[in-house]
């Protein structure tokens, strides 16, 4: 029977990110999203990306006794001071509303040439006897003044990482995952998930 770690989120486009991150990396779990075990909302007070992420991981953990794995992410634009940050999920004032966020980052750039910005992700993984891990991935690129794409989700139909001429909602799933800030976090915390999985069977 695989051992079951949570990854606290209802966003089911995480939830199969991660799925295919383990399975490339034959790390066998039964994966378990916040609406499959009922995990309370948990405010994000953090100032960081790594703050929130523990704040989630600890909170789910606390709640199922289970391994759980979260994280915090976002999009930092250098002509916004590093904004909308840890707030790119409520940027226009209601948590998930991503076209209203996406909207909101287009208008104060509007008639701005740095179009620099970058993706950040931190993942945490948190286990029941306490032990805790964290890892970062950050992707580079620049803001289109439209939106392009209909893959992916939150700001990726207006960012296109440097060196690439699509933006990340225009790639395929697997080519996204082989960029990306949350791909990259997730495959750097997987040898933390793997060694918790060794321990529970051995």
């Amino acid at each position: 029977m695989p051992v079951p770690v949570v990854l606290a989120t209802r966003n089911a486009g995480k939830v199969a990110e991660l799925r295919r991150i383990l399975a490339a990396a034959d790390v066998e779990v039964t994966l378990l999203s916040a609406d499959d075990v009922d995990l309370p909302d948990v405010e994000e007070t953090g100032a960081t990306f790594a703050e929130n992420a523990l704040l989630k991981a600890r909170a789910a953990t606390a709640a199922t006794g289970m391994a759980c794995l979260s994280d915090d992410s976002g999009l930092e634009v250098d002509a916004l001071g590093g904004e909308p940050g840890v707030r790119s999920a409520r940027y226009a004032g209601t948590h998930g509303d991503d076209a209203a966020n996406l909207q909101r980052v287009l208008d104060l750039l509007d008639g701005t040439d740095d179009r620099r910005a970058r993706f950040v992700c931190v993942a945490a993984f948190v286990t029941p006897d306490g032990r805790e891990q964290t890892a970062t991935g950050t992707v580079e690129g620049n803001l289109t003044h439209v939106p392009r794409g209909t893959n992916g989700f939150g700001y990726d139909p207006i960012f296109t990482p440097t060196g690439s001429p699509r933006t990340t909602a225009e790639m395929p799933a697997a080519d996204k995952d082989a960029i990306s800030h949350r791909g990259q976090a997730f495959r750097a915390i997987v040898p933390a998930i793997a060694g918790y999985v060794t321990s529970r069977r051995s």
